[in-house]
């Protein structure tokens, strides 16, 4: 990794609180909104909007101390039900994206959990109208292999996150929207593998990569 650890969990750390700034902020809006509002009819709206931003916040957490942290303890493997469950939460507010799971082992290496969650995190972000998220991984031989296929009417990878998923730090450095893209590069090429991006086709893109196992 030639960005320092520490500017690498600045990075991190950046992306995350980008990410949560929005449920977060909608949380702080509601209780500013109560304290202002006596219509019960208003309050219960508000109510509503309160317990989806708490959610959505929560879901986010989960999600980022399985892609981002230590999550899943400290076992060299964790079960892949958490994997599922993370994305799921991840997603459940996005209507327009459909979700399928085709992991059959029943746990996951932690490289691999962490390869899976922030590709799927990329590709959803791709989804820029929605449509469907497969996610899959296997491993044989010693091997393995991860991949993400979206398919939807409008898919766009940003090229910093294709460049950087592919091959690494740019020569601008990395910034917090690539972070993600650049762990999921410095994990695959520590386990002497690679990361593949194809080009959009037929609305269809597949993201994978394929390392040895640990």
């Amino acid at each position: 990794m030639s960005v320092s650890p520490v500017d690498f969990a600045s990075l991190l750390c950046s992306r995350l609180c980008h990410d949560l700034l929005s449920p977060v902020g909608a949380l702080n809006n509601g209780l500013e909104l109560l304290g202002d509002e006596n219509d019960p009819e208003m309050r219960a709206r508000v109510f509503q909007l309160l317990s989806e931003s708490a959610r959505a916040s929560a879901n986010k957490l989960k999600f980022f101390r399985l892609a981002f942290g230590a999550g899943g303890g400290f076992a060299e493997r964790v079960d892949s039900r958490e994997a599922k469950t993370a994305i799921e939460g991840l997603l459940v507010d996005n209507k327009r994206t459909t979700f399928n799971w085709w992991v059959e082992g029943e746990t996951l290496p932690k490289t691999a959990l962490k390869v899976m969650l922030n590709l799927t995190l990329i590709a959803s972000e791709a989804l820029v109208r929605g449509g469907t998220l497969d996610v899959g991984g296997e491993e044989n031989d010693g091997h393995l292999e991860i991949v993400v296929k979206i398919e939807g009417p409008r898919i766009i990878l940003d090229p910093e996150l294709r460049e950087t998923l592919t091959d690494g730090e740019r020569a601008d450095g990395v910034t917090p929207r690539a972070a993600a893209a650049y762990l999921v590069h410095t994990l695959v090429a520590q386990a002497g593998g690679a990361v593949q991006v194809n080009e959009p086709a037929d609305n269809v893109m597949i993201l994978g990569a394929v390392f040895n196992a640990r």
